[in-house]
């Protein structure tokens, strides 16, 4: 079965940093497009950033300059640097692999910035 963890959310202070992982089993890891989103109280999922099966990225504008996505594909694991933390990054942050017609998700690891 598909399975996609998240791990490393928690509290963080303002200005602070964090990383999350997401630990992928039961797919081709190396050929999928994993992608970071989130989701903040009372909004919409949103994109955070993709990196693909060659190690491009791209980033939502608002997250540019202080998220950083990457992958261990040895390990099977994508993981989202995140630095420079805000408030407004308060969110549950969802783990996502796609690969044409394939797209899975995880259960959410939850990222509370606060002082």
């Amino acid at each position: 079965q598909v399975q996609l963890v998240e791990s490393g959310g928690g509290l963080v202070q303002p200005g602070g940093s964090l990383r999350l992982s997401c630990a992928a089993s039961g797919i081709i890891f190396n050929i999928y497009t994993m992608g970071w989103y989130r989701q903040a109280p009372g909004k919409q999922r949103e994109l955070v950033g993709r990196i693909n099966s060659e190690g491009s990225t791209n980033y939502a504008d608002s997250m540019k300059g202080r998220f950083t996505i990457s992958r261990d594909n040895a390990k099977n694991t994508v993981y989202l640097q995140m630095n420079s933390l805000k408030p407004e990054d308060t969110a549950v942050y969802y783990c996502n692999a796609k690969y044409f017609g394939a797209n899975y998700w995880g259960q959410g690891t939850q990222v509370t910035v606060s002082s």
